[in-house]
């Protein structure tokens, strides 16, 4: 299968082919201080630090951006006791945002009076200043992972971005940092609809018949998605063990057979 033509490779982005979350982090802090700036005036760079440390624990959750301004706002109302509107906040720890994140999201989204497409438009405003402002601050706040950009560049298998990222930020970390250009709808990007539709999509495409197809993701919750479509049944899954999931969620992927664990040094060679 490796090196061989006739390998079509769906890659989600974050978590997969780029460490994204110190930049999701300080986006978020941004975006947090406009959005609900009387809660975040006067908070002081210790504990700016402890929410970025936090963040990078409970960044397995996320799923969308826009999710990374909730944690932040949650993560205040855990240190700062005195600052809580929200009623799950009182006794809350990462260990609860990770094993109870879907539960939570609505609960504060709701108690917050907050509405997704809101954050998700903040969200990507500031990051689009802040490229505007300084695009190489940007870009360094992030990194891909080992061997992944050249992994990318000799790929002799036909590859596809498939992620909840806003496309226009992958495509400019993919060349202004990695080096490669993927042509814009090879980018299946945050709005064009839930993950295991792209998959329909790409396996319909006539220029896609006969290839092999493979989907590599860091979150096993969205392989579970997957494999509950029998119309995807003939897509190879992968989770890779480098990214943003947890040892609980690599060790339950590895009871399931559809579910591949993948190692960095394999997935790099598996596109060439």
């Amino acid at each position: 299968m490796e090196g061989e033509a006739g390998n079509l490779y769906a890659l989600d982005f974050d978590g997969v082919l780029c460490d994204s979350c110190g930049e999701s982090s300080l986006s978020a802090v941004k975006a947090a201080k406009i959005r609900w700036p009387n809660l975040f005036d006067g908070v002081d760079s210790a504990t700016e630090d402890w929410i970025f440390d936090q963040m990078h624990v409970v960044r397995p959750v996320v799923e969308t951006g826009y999710e990374n301004l909730l944690l932040v706002r949650l993560l205040l109302e855990i240190r700062k006791p005195a600052i809580q509107k929200s009623s799950v906040a009182a006794g809350l720890n990462t260990e609860g945002i990770l094993e109870n994140w879907p539960k939570l999201k609505p609960v504060i989204m709701k108690e917050w009076n907050e509405e997704r497409m809101e954050l998700i438009e903040l969200f990507g405003k500031v990051r689009d200043e802040w490229i505007d402002k300084d695009l190489l601050g940007w870009i360094g706040a992030n990194r891909f992972y080992p061997g992944v950009s050249d992994a990318l560049k000799f790929a002799s298998s036909k590859v596809y971005i498939v992620t909840t990222k806003q496309s226009r930020f992958a495509g400019a970390l993919l060349q202004n940092l990695a080096g490669v250009t993927i042509p814009p709808d090879r980018i299946y990007g945050l709005g064009t609809g839930p993950k295991v539709e792209v998959l329909k999509q790409l396996q319909k495409k006539p220029e896609n018949q006969g290839l092999r197809l493979h989907f590599v993701e860091d979150r096993l919750a969205t392989l579970r998605n997957v494999i509950n479509e029998p119309e995807l049944s003939s897509w190879k899954l992968y989770l890779v063990d480098w990214g943003y999931n947890t040892k609980k969620e690599r060790e339950e992927a590895g009871s399931i057979p559809r579910i591949h664990l993948l190692e960095l040094s394999d997935f790099t060679r598996k596109l060439n």
